[in-house]
């Protein structure tokens, strides 16, 4: 037997490293080419780590929390296959494969079983205990046991076990912060101590988008039952405006002093997932119509949702909307998607009263906040890209005038 030595694989996008979340195996545990090793955090997904060999596993590097680097050791695992041909990053470190040690058994090797605790990603783990559920209670029906979001709502249907309440305890509990939380807190921290943000707010009149709206959501079953909101519409009014002031639709690189500005408009999306916020992107919103922006936007934030999104679909966006209007909130100071230079905030809408023409007419109204990268944004820039969506969402017809 050899012990094959199991590397960090390159997950894609340039990622240099990443957070271990959680350990789906022990040592001891057996594993075949179907068994998910670990689940591993990058900048802008959680990846599950697969196994590329049958065996039993002898070690694992690292605890949950620790960020280990592309290339370095991950898993040994006792193995009578083929070590695998290296993908990504080498999994034997520039070694022969004959150099590793063989026919030894790892002293620490125990008589764990595989699946004593159930499978789950992160983002069921998160709604279960939200739910107070425990994931042990639950029947997993996917691939070796894992507990799935559909296992979740089987057993919220026929009803769940009662936990019953007991007295608070005076006793605090730190919690290390960890996963999704650790990388928002890691990238808004960076970016809100490096970006000089100014924020622009104005009100939108949106009395006539949201008539044509309606009138669009009329004829939704000829969309396969697709709904528009308010969302499809900005992000065409944020590409209309992205294509006359191009270096809003940009990367700024501090450490190379460049600016990198995008012909294609690819929209992040802010979304609050049971992990943490997440922005899964819509790509290519100059090139397409309101329907296929709509359809595309609820496919990845649902996936971003159901902990399927991925890696391409959360990351390479070039300007980020916010929204928080339907929780309600008149202003917020959103904070730069680094290395954008602008982000888009929406507020809530409501009934204004608005002085037209002599006197005050009820209208559909809500503010706009957007914050701009002040070292490659000018205050006249940011105002002026703001007046731009002004005028095309509260003159919508704009929206669909031919631009070639």
């Amino acid at each position: 037997m050899t012990v094959f030595q199991m590397k960090l694989p390159d997950v894609g996008e340039g990622v240099a490293e990443a957070e271990i979340v959680e350990w789906l195996v022990a040592v001891g545990d057996a594993v075949t080419p179907d068994s998910v090793l670990a689940e591993v955090l990058t900048d802008k997904a959680t990846v599950e780590v697969a196994c590329p060999v049958t065996g039993v596993v002898t070690a694992l590097h690292g605890e949950p929390g620790d960020v280990r680097a592309v290339g370095s050791e991950l898993v040994d695992i006792e193995s009578d296959d083929p070590v695998p041909a290296p993908e990504g990053a080498s999994n034997d470190g520039g070694r022969d494969a004959d150099s590793d040690v063989a026919g030894e058994r790892s002293a620490s090797l125990t008589s764990g079983v595989s699946g004593a605790r159930p499978t789950a990603a992160p983002a069921v783990r998160a709604r279960a205990s939200s739910l107070g559920i425990d994931v042990t209670d639950v029947s997993g029906t996917g691939p070796g046991g894992r507990v799935l979001h559909a296992d979740l709502d089987r057993m919220i249907a026929g009803g769940r076990p009662k936990r019953t309440p007991s007295a608070a305890s005076d006793e605090r509990r730190p919690q290390p912060i960890r996963g999704v939380r650790r990388r928002i807190s890691d990238r808004l921290s960076a970016a809100w101590a490096e970006i000089p943000h100014i924020t622009y707010v104005d009100a939108i009149d949106v009395t006539e988008l949201e008539r044509l709206r309606s009138e669009l959501n009329r004829r939704s079953d000829e969309h396969d039952g697709v709904r528009l909101t308010l969302l499809p519409f900005l992000a065409r009014a944020i590409s209309i405006a992205c294509g006359e002031q191009p270096h809003l639709n940009a990367h700024y690189d501090r450490t190379a002093e460049t600016l990198t500005t995008f012909d294609a408009v690819h929209v992040g999306v802010a979304t609050q997932t049971e992990a943490g916020l997440l922005v899964p992107v819509v790509r290519h919103v100059e090139s397409r119509e309101i329907w296929d922006v709509a359809t595309e936007l609820a496919r990845v934030t649902a996936a971003a949702r159901n902990g399927s999104a991925t890696l391409k679909e959360l990351s390479g966006s070039t300007i980020t909307i916010t929204s928080l209007g339907a929780l309600g909130g008149l202003v917020t100071t959103p904070i730069i998607n680094a290395p954008e230079v602008a982000i888009v905030g929406v507020n809530k809408m409501e009934m204004r009263p608005v002085w037209r023409s002599g006197s005050f007419e009820p209208r559909e109204m809500f503010n706009l906040s957007s914050s701009f990268d002040h070292r490659m944004v000018d205050g006249w820039d940011a105002a002026t890209f703001v007046q731009r969506i002004k005028t095309l969402l509260e003159t919508p017809a704009l929206l669909f005038v031919d631009r070639s």
